[in-house]
């Protein structure tokens, strides 16, 4: 095993790069970090990331030519990634866009005072038909505009044309109803009159307009090992960033986003499905290795696994003691080729900023492993 420096990443043209950042997500690791890997393993011809989040792996491989599979239990997660393997015009977003607006308002408008306070009353008649709409469409078009709504649900008011439908916001992660209308209320801040169409026109122009070719690729919604069992395909590249042993709050974190998908109006609290719910550090690196395990049941011989990871502030624990454990505990036949530093996540990428200070990060770790043999 060695411990280096991180890699340099390959350079893309921004135009080229828009694509991922469709939707701000709380937990997203940079782009880099899958670029490098396949950098460094030029002969990959699948990839794979069980823990797929937005997606970010699987641009990567996209942008490397390559197909790729993602698996996440996030609904608005799977919402996100798939965006990331499609290609359609920005023309054909707005023109579905239009009809479903043009069809007359559909949908209940759900009532209180934080969307009383958080959307101007058009505006969130406009967003509750777009999506009733987009509940009962799989299209890729549709899967590509339900994405762009997703990313411009909330968000920071702008100065210029507006960027966002909500009043002020964070981008990643939607602000708790009494804490948002505490806070609308104490600075005065009333909604605006947003057109949804506008901003979704100029929003599909600037992701679309120079987005890569697909290359193939399916996002699975569910549990890991579950999925991963089902699956029949051969991965020799992996990719992946587990949730962090303590982080508890990504459904409730991404709540609004989660009702525009269809559930429900308010906060729901529950950690059901999640791997990061573990009562312990002990069952929480058994949860790993079952993934570890499912995760070379699905690869060839001398497949590469590389895990971004980290710790809660408030966790206590030793990131980079508890990863190396879970690959043991695996007994995959996972060979720990590389551990390094990848650093603190910078403030800017994590958009806690709009509503007051965000907490502190701890250091990051990259670990590589060589799959040396198959399980049974």
């Amino acid at each position: 095993m060695t411990v280096t420096a991180a890699l340099p990443s390959p350079r893309w043209p921004e135009d080229a790069l828009r694509l991922n950042a469709v939707c701000p997500y709380y937990t997203m690791f940079p782009l880099d970090f899958p670029l490098q890997q396949l950098a460094a393993h030029p002969e990959t011809t699948r990839v794979l990331d069980p823990f797929c989040g937005r997606g970010t792996t699987l641009y990567a491989a996209r942008l490397a030519e390559l197909p790729s599979v993602g698996i996440d239990i996030n609904p608005v997660a799977v919402a996100i990634a798939q965006a990331k393997l499609i290609r359609v015009t920005p023309g054909a977003v707005v023109r579905l866009a239009r009809q479903i607006l043009g069809g007359g308002m559909q949908g209940e408008v759900p009532e209180g005072e934080f969307w009383q306070w958080c959307y101007e009353r058009e505006t969130l008649r406009e967003l509750v038909t777009l999506r009733e709409a987009l509940l009962g469409m799989t299209t890729p078009t549709a899967a590509m505009l339900r994405a762009i709504l997703l990313g411009i649900l909330h968000g920071p008011r702008n100065k210029n044309l507006p960027s966002y439908l909500s009043n002020q916001m964070p981008r990643t992660y939607a602000s708790k109803p009494a804490y948002a209308v505490k806070f609308w209320k104490k600075h005065g801040m009333e909604p605006v009159r947003v057109p949804a169409l506008e901003v979704i026109e100029r929003r599909a122009k600037r992701l679309l307009d120079a987005a890569p070719l697909p290359h193939g690729g399916r996002v699975y919604l569910g549990d890991s090992v579950e999925t991963l069992n089902s699956l029949r395909q051969r991965f020799d590249l992996v990719v992946t960033s587990p949730p962090y042993y303590g982080m508890r709050t990504y459904v409730a974190d991404q709540w609004l986003r989660s009702w525009f998908l269809g559930g429900p109006a308010d906060v729901p609290y529950g950690t059901q499905g999640q791997i990061a719910r573990q009562p312990n550090q002990e069952a929480f690196i058994q949860a790993l290795a079952e993934v570890w395990a499912a995760t070379a049941r699905r690869c060839r011989r001398g497949a590469r696994l590389a895990i971004r990871f980290g710790a809660l502030p408030s966790a206590r624990t030793d990131p980079e003691k508890l990863l190396l454990t879970s690959l043991k505990e695996a007994k995959a036949g996972w060979i720990v080729k590389e551990v390094r530093q990848a650093g603190t996540p910078p403030k800017r990428t994590r958009q806690a900023e709009q509503f007051g200070k965000a907490g502190s990060a701890v250091d990051e770790i990259d670990v590589v492993a060589e799959l040396i043999g198959l399980p049974r």
